[in-house]
Parts: C-alpha cells; sequence; structure tokens
C-alpha cells in the first residue's frame, strides 16, 4: 500500500491542470460501514464452497502448504491452551533435531488469536476464517488509509477492493496464509508516511508504528520485509519532490526511533532465536529460488479469474510454480488506465509518489536473472533486482511476491485518479446549463470516469476458491496412540513420513495432536552446511524415502538392506513405529519381515512399540553414513 499525506496533496499544489475540489459534505457515518460490510460479503462469496463444510474442505492447489499451516493452527493453540506462549524452538516436527519457528511460516498471531476457533471447531476451521477475514481486512485498510490521505468514499473503497481482492493476495490464499493475509502493511506505511511527514505526534504515532511492524513480524516477516521496501521507495520519491511543508527533523528521528525501539522490545528475543539460537541458518549463496513474475503475467489472466480466456488459463496452469506464486496480473484495461492517469494528474503528489512506488515494485518483481518469455527474452543486468539479490535478506526474498504491495499501490493510483477526473470533468464544463439536454450531457460526463475505472477492475473480479477435502484421520488412529500410552516425550515414526509430498502425517497430527513429537516434516531449515533450505521430502535417507515409496509410489527396485533402516531408526531412536497400511500391502510386508507382528492393529494402522526382542531396535549405537541427515528436499 503507497499513499502519499494530504501534506503534498492535490489542495498544496500551484492551480494548474485542475482547480481545488469544493469542500465535501460530511458522508454519513454508516456508508464506510456499509462499504466494510461489501468487502466481508465479497470475501465470504471467494471463499463460500469452503464453508459447506469447513472443518473438512480446502481449497484446491496447494494441500501440503494447507496442512503444513493447520499443523502451525493446531501448535499454537494447543500451546495457549496449556497457557504458554508458543516455543520457537520444538520437536514437534523433525524430531529429534527439531524445527525454529521463527525460520517458518509459522502465523505466530494469527494462531493464538485463533486460539479459540482452533479448540473448539479444528484447525481448518480457522484457517477459512483467517482467509475470509485477510481478504476483506486487507481490502478494508487499504480504504480506511485511502480515506485518510483524501480519497473520496467511491474511490477509497474501489481501490481497497484492487487491493484485496487483487490476484496477488487471492492466488496467494491458495496456500500461503502468510501472504493473504495482508491487513497490515497499509496500516504501517500510513503511521511511517505520518510521521515523515510531520502529520502525527511523534510519540504515539511511532509507538503505533512499533505496534503495528510487531504485529506483522508474528504474521509474517516476508511480507514486513517487502513492506518496509515499499516504504522506503515511497518515502525517497516523496523527498525526492521535497517537502510542501516544513517538517521537524527531530519530530520524524524521534518518531522512527520510538516505533523502532517499541518493535524491537517485543521482537528481540525471538530476533535472537532467530539468527542467533540453534537452527539458525544463513543465505544460501546460490541466490533465491527463481520465483518471480514474467511480463506475460501482468496481461494473461489465469483461470480462476471471472474473465479469462481458455488460452490464458491454460497458460498460467502451466506455470511451473502454480496458482499460488501467479501474482502479477492487473490486465490490459487497468495498466492502461493506470497508466494514463499517472501521465494526466502527474502533478498530483499522491498520484505521482504510489505511481512510482507501483512501477518500481512491478520491474523488481522480475527478478534478477536472465529470462525468456515467449519472443521476449531479456538477461537479468538489465534489471534492478539484480544488483539486489546478494544483499542480505534480498538472497532470500521471492520477487515475485512484491506483486502484493504493488497492488496496493495500483489501488491507490486508482483512487487519488479517479477524485482528479472527476474534478477536473467539473472543472471543465463550469457552471451547469439550464438546458435539460445539456444537463442530461453534464451528468453522463460526470459518470464517464467512474465507469471507466470500474470497466477497467472488471477483469480482476475473482471466482470461488474450489474446494478440496483434507486428509481425513485413518480409522483406528486415536485408537491406536491411546493403547501404545506413550510418554510426552516419545518420538514416533509415522509412515508415510510428514513432507510435503506426503503431508498427511501433518494433517493427522494436526486434527489429533498425535503423536507428540514427530520424525520427518516439511518446513525450512538450515543444510549441513548452515544454509537455508526448504525441506520438502521429509528425511533425506535412504531408508525414509524407500519406507516412502512403498507406501504409495513406484514399485521399488529391489530390496532396502535392513542394516539401513536400522542405522536411521539408531539415530531417531523412536518409541513407535505407526504405518498407515494394511499387512497385505508391500509397505505391510517389508515392516512385518524386519519388525516381526505388530503389537497394535486397529482399522487401518499398525503399530511397533520398542520392543527388547527386535533385532531392529537393540542397536542404538549403530549409524549409516546418511543417518544425520535428517532434513531435506525442496519445495
Amino acid at each position: 500500500m503507497s499513499i502519499v499525506p494530504s501534506a503534498v496533496a492535490p489542495s498544496s499544489e500551484p492551480a494548474g491542470d485542475a482547480p481545488r475540489r469544493p469542500a465535501r459534505t460530511r458522508t454519513r457515518t454508516w456508508l464506510p460501514w456499509l462499504v466494510v460490510f461489501c468487502y466481508l460479503a465479497g470475501a465470504i462469496a471467494v471463499t463460500g464452497r469452503l464453508w459447506a463444510d469447513p472443518a473438512s474442505l480446502a481449497q484446491a492447489g496447494d494441500p501440503a502448504d494447507v496442512d503444513l499451516f493447520a499443523w502451525f493452527m493446531h501448535y499454537d493453540a494447543a500451546a495457549v491452551a496449556h497457557g504458554n506462549l508458543p516455543a520457537l524452538l520444538t520437536t514437534a516436527m523433525n524430531a529429534p533435531r527439531g524445527i525454529n519457528l521463527m525460520w517458518n511460516t509459522s502465523v505466530l498471531l494469527p494462531g493464538m488469536v485463533l486460539t479459540p476457533v482452533t479448540l473448539l471447531a479444528g484447525p481448518q476451521v480457522s484457517l477459512t476464517v483467517m482467509l475470509a477475514l485477510g481478504i476483506a481486512g486487507s481490502a478494508a485498510a487499504c480504504f480506511w488509509v485511502l480515506r485518510r490521505w483524501g480519497a473520496s468514499l467511491g474511490a477509497a473503497a474501489l481501490g481497497g477492493a484492487v487491493y484485496g481482492f487483487s490476484p496477488a493476495i487471492v492466488n496467494s490464499g491458495i496456500g500461503h496464509y502468510h501472504l493473504e493475509f495482508a491487513v497490515l502493511p497499509p496500516l504501517i506505511i500510513d503511521a511511517a508516511l505520518r510521521i515523515v511527514t510531520g502529520r502525527g505526534d511523534p510519540l504515539r504515532t511511532g509507538l503505533w508504528l512499533g505496534l503495528l511492524a510487531a504485529a506483522q513480524f508474528f504474521t509474517g516477516e516476508e511480507l514486513l520485509a517487502d513492506t518496509a521496501l515499499t516504504g522506503l521507495v515511497l518515502v525517497a520519491v516523496v523527498a525526492a519532490r521535497g517537502p510542501r511543508r516544513r517538517v521537524k527533523a527531530k519530530g520524524v528521528v524521534l518518531g522512527l526511533a520510538t516505533g523502532a525501539a517499541a518493535a524491537l522490545v517485543i521482537c528481540a528475543r525471538p530476533l535472537w532465536v532467530q539468527l542467533y539460537g540453534p537452527l539458525t541458518q544463513h543465505n544460501n549463496p546460490a541466490g533465491p529460488d527463481p520465483f518471480t513474475n514474467r511480463p506475460a503475467f501482468f496481461v494473461e489472466p489465469p483461470g480462476n479469474l471471472l474473465f479469462h480466456t481458455a488460452g490464458s488459463a491454460a497458460s498460467a496452469a502451466a506455470y511451473s510454480r502454480g496458482l499460488p506464486e501467479y501474482l502479477g496480473y492487473l490486465g490490459w484495461p487497468l495498466l492502461v488506465v493506470l497508466t494514463a492517469a499517472a501521465i494526466r494528474f502527474w502533478r498530483d503528489p499522491r498520484i505521482r509518489a504510489a505511481g512510482v512506488t507501483w512501477a518500481v515494485l512491478e520491474i523488481l518483481s522480475l527478478g534478477g536473472g536472465t529470462m525468456s518469455d515467449g519472443w521476449l527474452r531479456y538477461p537479468g543486468v538489465l534489471l534492478p533486482f539484480h544488483y539486489l539479490q546478494g544483499a542480505p535478506l534480498f538472497s532470500q526474498a521471492l520477487p515475485d511476491r512484491l506483486s502484493i504491495l504493488a497492488d496496493g499501490a495500483a489501488g491507490a493510483v486508482l483512487a487519488f485518479s479517479l477524485d482528479r477526473a472527476r474534478s477536473a470533468v467539473l472543472a471543465s464544463r463550469g457552471r451547469p446549463p439550464q438546458a435539460p439536454p445539456a444537463q442530461r450531457v453534464l451528468a453522463w460526463s460526470r459518470a464517464v470516469p467512474g465507469a471507466v475505472a470500474i470497466v477497467a477492475v472488471l477483469p480482476l473480479v475473482p471466482l470461488p476458491y474450489q474446494p478440496a477435502p483434507v486428509t481425513g484421520v485413518p480409522a483406528g488412529w486415536q485408537a491406536t496412540f491411546a493403547r501404545l500410552r506413550l510418554p510426552p516425550a516419545a518420538r514416533v515414526l509415522v509412515v508415510p513420513l510428514g513432507s510435503g509430498r506426503r503431508p498427511q502425517a501433518l494433517r493427522w497430527q494436526a486434527d489429533t495432536g498425535e503423536p507428540r513429537l514427530m520424525i520427518g516434516g516439511y518446513f525450512i531449515g538450515p543444510n549441513q552446511a548452515g544454509q537455508q533450505m526448504i525441506y520438502r521430502r521429509g528425511p533425506t535417507t535412504t531408508a525414509a524415502q524407500y519406507l516412502d515409496g512403498l507406501w504409495n509410489g513406484p514399485p521399488q527396485a529391489g530390496s532396502l538392506p535392513p542394516g539401513l533402516l536400522r542405522g536411521d531408526l539408531a539415530y531417531w531412536r523412536p518409541a513407535a513405529v505407526v504405518a498407515v497400511t494394511s499387512p497385505a500391502s508391500r509397505l505391510g510386508h517389508y515392516l512385518l519381515a524386519l519388525l516381526g507382528p505388530p503389537d497394535e492393529e486397529i482399522g487401518g494402522v499398525l503399530a511397533w512399540r520398542r520392543p527388547a526382542r527386535s533385532g531392529a531396535w537393540h542397536l542404538w549405537p549403530s549409524a549409516h553414513p546418511h543417518a544425520r541427515l535428517v532434513t531435506s528436499g525442496h519445495r
């Protein structure tokens, strides 16, 4: 979200391309609430198919990430239910090594706030609530900020809708809840701008800025970093123009320092855990994965928009990163309107600053690598991000996600331009003539800017999310753990191992709380060199991959030597092995031959305690060379 303060609003410009707008009458207090209600109704419509059974349905397209966020929701709620804050380091996943939640998209703040919903209705219901509130709340926050900086009610409502219902936010909602819940960025930028333009009390506004930044830190650090970058670009544009009023540097420094201090007090310990605690990690020298926009993404509508073609939908669906990363679309009509409006009303500092910020963010979203997009091919050295991607923070950034903030800037350009266009129409007409035909022409001309803006925005109208059933808890799962009677600190090897490719175990653990400590998982963590990696395949040991392949994969070539699995078990030290399979399956045959008859067989679940009689688990000192590569894989 990018707004420029009214200190440099059109009213402070010398008369030129448009006279000052006449004073507005006070808007009825209920109208803004009506706009917010419309946003909420729109969000309910987009998520409507999920509400048919919110505990069992999720949006289709990214089941692994949805199951992962369900796990985080359960983890956060379980901690709050026991009177604790969520631990920042846990072995509930990836035992015995564990994970560092500060390096993961753990949505700690939303998870804690939605604890009552999670405990009463389950983690998937909390995710659907967060999804709807993220869309409606993002639009409402942008609307409120636009109104604060002088946009009319209708223009601000349209600009807020561009942000909250943009493809960048709606597509992020397919699986990336930490990005879709983009409520706080407009408020953060609003507070920062009030400080640097002298529009707010430095102490109070600085404290508010610090609280907002801390809240975003515990919601999604990546979006906080993108918001900071957006704010820097916006402030640079404003500073380059020069202030129209005197701003005391002392107040600016005091306000920003207060905000930084407030945020640091709240975030100091989590930051230390992230940067200096266990399982810390550093930048990957190879740079970020190629999660970037392409020029075609801006104009080819994906299939989850109301207006699309079969060809554009097929092109978007063919993108290797999937719809959750197809974030750049705005469409030809809106691109033309935004460009024309920015040029026509360039003298308006709000439009100029928002327009430049929008253009800069969209260019940065193209990344910094050489790319071929159909007939268009361009080297990375021509792109600004090429020179940023080696720096701290940027080396881990995913450039395409800057589209979220870029769409906020686009909404600002549209809102302020719409108001200026209406004012220009009134100024060009002068006093309305008395003849009825001329009055009708004038009325129509007043409606033209609004009609153009609406037509430009129509291509962004999203279709409802397609629902998909979440993985149900296997019959016999909870009864098996009740009979095993494992102590709280007992590690369990579940087959299939919880991973990004087969995330079922994460979902079962999120829905039931069992097992309490699970070997494997889907998370961000350091590799052996301490570099950041996204672990999608779970454990990289040959044994773990072999077991997953037996569970639901192509027939295995040959048999895994028992010594390899025993070596892994010697490192994992599970108190039990629980396999969701039948004795007659390939996996069942293998485990029966290796571990003997199961101690429990209930429904579709086989379970073995660590028995003294079994040769599989008494060889604790042994470990093969791969045994300590417990975490690996790529998303």
